[in-house]
């Protein structure tokens, strides 16, 4: 009866690594221009233009080129913020129409 219960126990914690798992992300996160932009839950009234968008969404493992999201789907557009600069932050367009602020973060790729 111990062998079945070790047996089981060993069996339900063995992973399949043929399948990209979905990713456990510390943050919600974008990148623009090669540099991360970690989601904050700030939003923003006053942006000046549109600077990009969203050119890959994956919630999953693996290495991405571009302007990369965890978060928000493929054609979300980022805007400058009026009296920030972009190395500081950026706006995301929300579906809803507000923009959320992320916070510059460093560059992407680097560890």
């Amino acid at each position: 009866m111990i062998f079945s219960f070790i047996l089981t126990i060993i069996s339900g914690c063995s992973e399949d690594n043929s399948n990209k798992s979905s990713a456990d992300w510390a943050f919600s996160f974008v990148v623009w221009d090669s540099y991360i932009y970690r989601v904050c839950d700030d939003f923003v009234n006053e942006i000046n233009e549109e600077i990009g968008e969203v050119t890959k969404y994956s919630d999953m493992e693996g290495t991405y080129t571009g302007n990369f999201s965890n978060e928000y789907e493929k054609g979300t557009k980022y805007y400058s913020i009026k009296g920030i600069s972009v190395e500081e932050a950026i706006a995301i367009r929300e579906e809803d129409g507000k923009f959320r602020k992320a916070i510059r973060d460093g560059k992407h790729g680097e560890k």
